[in-house]
């Protein structure tokens, strides 16, 4: 049956605004969840995140401009929309499982031609058909973004033409009640991502996005039902759609962790995705190794190695605490491993304050937390590798954004003989804060005179703009004394450090005046660490051109970014 026109009473005309209204806002709120669902996995999928999340942004707001035109293709609205609120949720619930099985069938491509053609286990496939389909397999977000956007952008036109269409003559504020339940809808679609889907298991939050959409076209069909041909047919689809979301409910994660499992070299022991990350632990056998050997990930990129995190963590934490006069009071931002904190705690410290964002990171590594809780297993091998560091009784962990939590410490007076700060590369835009000449500079009012601070700095080699900005940005916040060394991380190659002092002399030559270390490593002595600030000749002579990573810049971030980029193109060529 066409659009026929429909002439209620003036009492019904209500309930049909407040179905369509409310029907508009829910379809509002699940438009704009799918959006972020999309952005945030594509983020992770492509690794550079602020510009993965605009280009879908982007995408979906060009898409939905298409869309809108495209519905005027439809002459049946009734029969179009109900149609259409099917679709979206089948696509919706399903777009991240296939966009990660597509993901996972072109890394495994390559091992499975190795298996079939009988290789040896070090050789790998890797021509360029296999990267070619793995480069259009994570190019897979935006062309499900664009086919969302498309049939999200349909919705306006098509609910004001019914709505139209029940009132039976022109609505001079049609579009503005539309649009007014439209904006409302994604506010309070914005407010459910942020406060309860972001912690949510992803497939878990598509699946419950898609059944408000289903719901929605199910209330939409029980009321106009009459005006919508093959209405059964779409019942009996709704039907199938609602089996659809309890599979997925039920076995959609599992079915994720398997398929992200797959891009992991090494067997995944643990994977969890908490509000701020995603978490993956793996591990691996080898016969020199009398204990697996296990490997951390964050947002898939590798953060230790237990096979040679002694050598990143002895590089990190002796040359500040050497270069330090005292070692009483120690603070640590970042490390919710409590690796560094493992090696602090052989120092004589009287207390180390740890401040680290993410709780479920921390409870992994033993940290004892009522909020979170971890597999027995798994907490038992991570805090062995810490020596149970974080329920030392001179420890104190605070669940806090450091970056907020320093600004306190200054307001109760803290102060600390060494500052270590352990956080990951700057490779969001939220961790550009972090290395900001702002955030150094209260450091800087919170360490002893006489103290030191050590700054993780990414790798000189890979990014060497963003690791010299680093010490420039330091430098800028008033330190006197700024120096750089770096070391090889078998897992990581070359990577970098930077130490500051406030007054007195530098780091390096503190460490040169002493003539043993007072806490033996079994990596480090006083020249092996002398050597580290050693570079190549050139290796500064661009200094003057990099710039000073400024509050609110994101200049680090560009610097990190950039050089990443240019990484994998020669790698690719």
């Amino acid at each position: 049956m066409s659009e026929s026109i429909i002439r209620p009473s003036q009492r019904s005309l209500l309930g049909h605004d407040i179905l369509l209204i409310s029907v508009m806002a829910v379809l509002a709120g699940c438009g704009l969840i799918y959006e972020y669902l999309l952005s945030h996995y594509a983020g992770r999928v492509l690794g550079s995140v602020e510009s993965a999340i605009y280009a879908m942004i982007g995408t979906m707001i060009v898409a939905m401009g298409i869309g809108a035109f495209l519905a005027r293709w439809f002459k049946d609205a009734f029969t179009a929309f109900a149609w259409l609120e099917s679709i979206i949720a089948l696509v919706g619930m399903g777009c991240i499982l296939a966009i990660a099985s597509m993901i996972a069938i072109s890394y495994s491509l390559p091992h499975m031609f190795s298996a079939i053609f009988n290789l040896p286990p070090d050789i790998v496939l890797n021509g360029y058909v296999f990267e070619k389909l793995q480069s259009a397999a994570r190019f897979l977000p935006y062309v499900f973004g664009l086919l969302l956007g498309m049939l999200i952008g349909m919705e306006i036109p098509l609910i004001a033409r019914i709505r139209q269409h029940v009132y039976g003559r022109f609505l001079e504020n049609n579009a503005g009640t539309i649009y007014g339940a439209d904006y409302i809808g994604a506010g309070i679609g914005a407010a459910i991502w942020v406060s309860v889907m972001l912690s949510m298991p992803i497939m878990q939050a598509a699946a419950w996005t898609a059944l408000f959409n289903i719901v929605a076209g199910l209330v939409f069909l029980w009321r106009y039902h009459q005006h919508v041909r093959f209405a059964r047919l779409l019942v009996f689809c709704h039907v199938l759609l609602l089996v659809l979301f309890a599979v997925l409910l039920l076995f959609g994660s599992h079915w994720m962790k398997d398929l992200s499992n797959v891009l992991y070299k090494d067997k995944v022991i643990y994977s969890q995705a908490t509000k701020y990350q995603h978490i993956v632990l793996t591990e691996r056998l080898r016969r020199n190794q009398p204990e697996p050997i296990t490997d951390l990930y964050l947002n898939g990129r590798l953060q230790f190695s237990s096979v040679d995190e002694q050598i990143y963590h002895t590089m990190l934490v002796y040359p500040a605490m050497l270069a330090s006069n005292r070692h009483e009071r120690v603070l640590i931002i970042g490390g919710g491993d409590g690796l560094a904190l493992r090696d602090v705690l052989k120092w004589p410290v009287e207390h180390v304050t740890l401040v680290d964002l993410d709780g479920q990171l921390l409870s992994l590594f033993g940290y004892q937390n009522e909020r979170y809780s971890a597999p027995d297993s798994i907490t038992e091998r991570l805090s062995s590798l810490n020596n149970q560091a974080l329920v030392d009784a001179r420890v104190t962990v605070k669940v806090a954004d450091a970056f907020l939590e320093v600004e306190q410490l200054l307001a109760d007076e803290d102060y600390f003989d060494t500052i270590i700060v352990d956080l990951p590369d700057p490779n969001h835009p939220d961790l550009n804060k972090m290395y900001s000449d702002y955030f150094y500079n209260h450091l800087r009012q919170l360490l002893s005179a006489d103290g030191a601070m050590v700054v993780q700095s990414t790798s000189p080699y890979h990014a060497k703009k963003a690791f010299v900005s680093i010490a420039k940005t330091i430098k800028a916040a008033g330190f006197d004394f700024v120096e750089q060394y770096q070391q090889n991380v078998p897992s990581f190659g070359q990577w970098g450090w930077t130490i500051a002092t406030r007054k007195g002399a530098s780091a390096s030559n503190r460490i040169a005046r002493v003539s043993q270390l007072p806490v033996p490593s079994r990596w480090a002595s006083r020249d092996y660490l002398l050597a580290a600030f050693i570079f190549p000749n050139r290796f500064f002579e661009f200094h003057e051109t990099i710039e000073v990573n400024q509050l609110g810049t994101g200049t680090l971030y560009d610097y990190y970014r950039q050089a990443w980029q240019t990484e994998n193109e020669l790698y690719k060529n």
